[in-house]
């Protein structure tokens, strides 16, 4: 008999498979010997209560073997070889999910990113750091896996009305992720783990006969009437069909080129602010309710924080337990600072970006010249400022937590995981009010909440502003497509209809299964 389970149980329990079937067999009132095994099929911390618990969902095997089920059943790829093709413009999680499913289709996707695969962009995310130097192509934001690749694989959403969250994860499962994924309630591959299963999904793609195309950057839509018919790169080629752009939240040139070819656009709000770094033990004495910390059988603890400031909202985003902060510009001459976590979450620190809602009406008056670009042009001017203020150099500029609400210089700044360097900085007057002022305001509020969180032991580091798109291409709510330009299919975040890692791959799968319906009555695609 096979039994499925909700139980409670304490950290320690939670952590040991024979303490858990100890415990169904005491609270079932049988023997041990009758359990043949036990699968956890979903698991959550619960530590609202000084006494932190741990919810398992489990499957009991009684008097019978452990089956090899699965938990999300594998997808069957077959090979597209001359099938009808797409292109697929970005290989960050849209657009490599997207070509995921179009080969489930039966399309070929041609897949273009303007960066270096996942292994050899190491070395320029490395040289940032190290050296200082930002290579416009190949960094935290660009090159294959996009912004995620480097910066944590949080697979988190609650985007979940928009499709399958089980599907997507299933498929980094699949891919090499480890079986967690599809269990914990807040899964997270890890930022050491998450390239080689881009590379295994890159494989899938070329093996069933799709295409991959690395450091080719698309300069132009090839557009005829109201129709897109392909992309031209910057060395002249062109790639002909549909098109999925799927080009993250950072490609400014990419919403450059779209304006300039008078491609509809909105400007979206943006969320801006710094990025916020604790000792790791702090944030678990605050979580767990205990002066120990999370002892030996608990995970770092991770936190959100959420409040109204002066009617825009300031909270926590893409909190990175047990992480580290690192440098996220995506050209020369800007400061962006990002933060990632390491599969085992093990630093010393904790991190995430501390940010405020911004709507374009907020800016200041002079951005209005720049229209649907506005808020894109605010976000790229605040990074050249961070650069300035930092000498014109990564070497970010920091504040204690304390001395940043209460408008004081930090002479000294706590050592920190940041490689580029901190260096002292007066963030609580260089940035714009609208937007410190809020922050100041949040901070107090969080720290009366969870008592401790308020500390000089913690740092505020600029710039945080890649929280999301700063622009919005305009779709068709039925089909996806662009609302005035047919076989256009703007996907993920930087078409500001996802953000994040899930629910980009999951905008990606509907854009595919969008540009399929119309290869469907020619017979060339299969029906979504």
């Amino acid at each position: 008999m096979i039994e499925e389970m909700q139980i409670r149980v304490s950290p320690r329990t939670a952590f040991y498979d024979d303490e858990i079937v100890h415990y169904i067999a005491s609270e079932r009132h049988m023997s041990m010997a009758r359990i043949q095994g036990v699968r956890i099929v979903k698991r959550s911390i619960d530590a609202r209560q000084k006494h932190v618990m741990v919810n398992l969902k489990v499957r009991v095997y009684i008097d019978e073997p452990v089956a090899a089920d699965y938990l999300v059943p594998p997808i069957e790829y077959h090979p597209v070889d001359g099938s009808k093709q797409a292109i697929v413009v970005g290989a960050g999680p849209g657009g490599l999910f997207a070509a995921l499913r179009l080969i489930e289709l039966g399309i070929k996707p041609i897949v273009l990113e303007r960066g270096k695969n996942v292994k050899d962009r190491r070395v320029d995310v490395a040289r940032i750091s190290r050296e200082g130097i930002v290579d416009p192509n190949s960094n935290y934001c660009f090159g294959e896996g996009g912004a995620g690749a480097y910066s944590d694989g949080k697979l988190y959403t609650r985007s979940k009305k928009r499709g399958s969250v089980n599907r997507i994860l299933g498929i980094f499962y699949q891919h090499g992720a480890n079986e967690n994924v599809l269990i914990d309630a807040h899964p997270h591959i890890g930022s050491d783990k998450l390239p080689a299963i881009i590379q295994n999904m890159r494989n899938t793609i070329l093996d069933n006969g799709g295409e991959v195309h690395f450091e080719t950057r698309v300069t132009r839509l090839v557009i005829e009437g109201h129709a897109v018919k392909g992309v031209e790169t910057h060395d002249g080629q062109q790639f002909m069909g549909p098109v999925i752009l799927a080009t993250g939240h950072s490609a400014r040139d990419v919403y450059q080129m779209l304006a300039d070819e008078h491609v509809a656009l909105q400007s979206k709000g943006l969320a801006v602010g710094v990025r916020l770094e604790h000792p790791q033990h702090i944030i678990d004495e605050i979580q767990y309710h205990d002066r120990n910390g999370r002892g030996d059988y608990l995970p770092a603890a991770e936190y959100s924080f959420v409040t109204q400031v002066d009617g825009r909202g300031v909270y926590s985003f893409c909190m990175c337990p047990g992480g580290i902060v690192v440098p996220a510009a995506s050209a020369p001459g800007q400061l962006v600072v990002n933060g990632m976590s390491p599969s085992n979450r093990g630093t010393y620190w904790a991190n995430s970006g501390m940010v405020v809602e911004i709507h374009p009406e907020d800016l200041p008056s002079q951005y209005a010249q720049y229209n649907e670009l506005a808020m894109m042009h605010f976000q790229e001017d605040l990074e050249h400022k961070c650069f300035e203020q930092a000498g014109c150099s990564q070497v970010a500029g920091a504040q204690r937590m304390k001395d940043f609400v209460e408008g004081k210089p930090s002479k000294l700044i706590p050592p920190s995981s940041f490689a580029a360097g901190l260096q002292p900085s007066r963030l609580d007057q260089w940035l714009p009010p609208f937007i410190g002022n809020r922050l100041r305001k949040g901070f107090k509020i969080f720290g009366h909440s969870a008592r401790g969180f308020l500390t000089n032991e913690a740092i505020v580091i600029g710039v945080e502003t890649r929280t999301s798109s700063p622009v919005r291409i305009p779709r068709d709510r039925d089909s996806l497509a662009h609302i005035e330009i047919r076989g256009l299919y703007p996907c993920g975040e930087g078409a500001g209809y996802a953000g994040g890692i899930v629910s980009s791959a999951i905008d990606g799968e509907r854009c595919a299964e969008k540009l399929c319906e119309q290869y469907v009555a020619l017979g060339k695609c299969l029906k979504p």
